[in-house]
């Protein structure tokens, strides 16, 4: 394989992983504002996702990591509900990345 090829190769590689994150982030929205029940969106501001809710953290102004946003979510803080029942590993991880993403702390 020659340079040009090893090069064309490496770009696609690295377009495959940022569509595989953008996918993610995609899964994750849909989980924050549609999947989880109740919806993020109720108690959580995310400029995002188009909510304004009052009672959890503005999460734009917290930018959580996606470490912070899977303990919240799996085990719950305060108010919020444990979420480790009604959600998958993968959605939990989806949502994660999502907040962790969207709000500049990843």
């Amino acid at each position: 394989m020659n340079k040009k090829a090893v090069l064309a190769t490496a770009g696609l590689l690295t377009f495959s992983l940022h569509a595989s994150a953008d996918e993610l982030a995609n899964q994750g929205k849909e989980v924050f504002t549609q999947v989880a029940q109740p919806s993020c969106t109720i108690c959580h501001t995310l400029a995002d996702a188009g909510s304004a809710g009052a009672v959890g953290p503005n999460l734009d102004e917290l930018k959580p990591t996606e470490d912070q946003v899977r303990m919240a979510v799996t085990q719950g803080v305060g108010v919020m509900p444990a979420f480790e029942a009604s959600l998958t590993e993968e959605q939990i991880k989806a949502v994660a990345h999502y907040v962790a993403t969207v709000t500049g702390s990843k």
